[in-house]
């Protein structure tokens, strides 16, 4: 069995404004990586109205289009950019997460990381917001319960922000158990534990400014693993985001590189004991280049261990 990796070229095209940190530079920077560590990567394709349609209305796809710009830039939020690239980057992230589901669904890999931009956490039902524009975790994992038939899927966001759009879009889907960690307090300012989903399907771990990689692995150990445990998911989705290591520019977080390693190989091994290893794994954020390219890299060379 081997690790899907999915990814494709618009991801190049959307742009910000120069020194936004959510650049095309990012995945540049993660392709060369991939390159430099002979990781192969396959094309993703273009995500279906009806995937978004799971997660997303239509009038916001409709608001979304009319929004796009035929040159420059345009300001959906105080974060929040759309270039005339921008939806063909957000489409085919979409279809990458559903590409990977229904691959590693089949059996045809053990497992999946998908190396797309623009993000997607942050989107709302209805709201553009944090950089993001579809909710891709939460569209694959219900495009797995609906499409699929499974009746367990579960989330794993370690992010360093709390990714409140999936858990919009997953409150009310007792099917799907939501567990994210992230910094508090920090922007978007939601996921503190009260915050528990309308049938205790979220669980929200939040992590102090200045903690490293030790409480995160203490948290993960005590909390988040044994009730995923519990679940018994029969697919795993992981929004990938490595902005919580040491060196990021806009958060507070500790973590290592090895602390990436350390927690990718803890949420396979429950995948192996749950449900076969199937692990489909999202890129979210991670602001300095570097480290960003380090942490995916050794991110996906994990989950090729897990798969061999």
């Amino acid at each position: 069995m081997t690790t899907l990796v999915l990814t494709h070229e618009t991801g190049l095209r959307h742009e910000t404004p120069q020194g936004h940190p959510e650049q095309v530079a990012r995945l540049e920077h993660i392709l060369h990586a991939f390159r430099q560590n002979d990781i192969a990567v396959e094309t993703a394709p273009e995500g279906r109205r009806e995937d978004v349609l799971l997660c997303h209305p239509e009038r916001y796809i409709a608001r979304l289009e009319a929004a796009l710009p035929a040159e420059g830039l345009h300001q959906l939020d105080a974060d929040t950019w759309i270039s005339p690239g921008s939806l063909a980057a957000a489409w085919h992230g979409v279809g990458a997460v559903r590409e990977a589901v229904d691959r590693v669904l089949a059996g045809d890999a053990r497992n999946a990381f998908c190396a797309m931009r623009p993000p997607g956490h942050h989107a709302e039902q209805e709201t553009p917001m944090g950089f993001c524009f579809f909710g891709n975790a939460a569209i694959g994992a219900k495009h797995a319960l609906e499409r699929h038939g499974l009746a367990r899927v579960a989330v794993v966001d370690f992010d360093v922000h709390h990714g409140n759009g999936t858990q919009s879009l997953l409150w009310d889907e007792p099917r799907a158990q939501l567990i994210s960690s992230q910094q508090m307090p920090l922007w978007p300012g939601s996921g503190d534990p009260s915050e528990r989903g309308a049938h205790d399907n979220v669980c929200n771990i939040p992590l102090a400014p200045g903690s490293d990689g030790y409480e995160m692995r203490d948290a993960y150990t005590h909390d988040v693993l044994p009730r995923l445990r519990n679940f018994a998911p029969e697919l795993i989705l992981i929004s990938a985001g490595f902005d919580a290591h040491r060196d990021d520019p806009l958060a507070n977080l500790n973590w290592s590189t090895e602390d990436f390693v350390w927690l990718t190989q803890e949420i396979c091994q429950v995948a192996q004991e749950c449900c076969e290893g199937r692990v489909v794994s999202v890129l979210e954020g991670g602001y300095d280049l570097a480290a960003l390219a380090e942490a995916v890299t050794v991110h996906v060379k994990t989950l090729q261990e897990a798969a061999a």
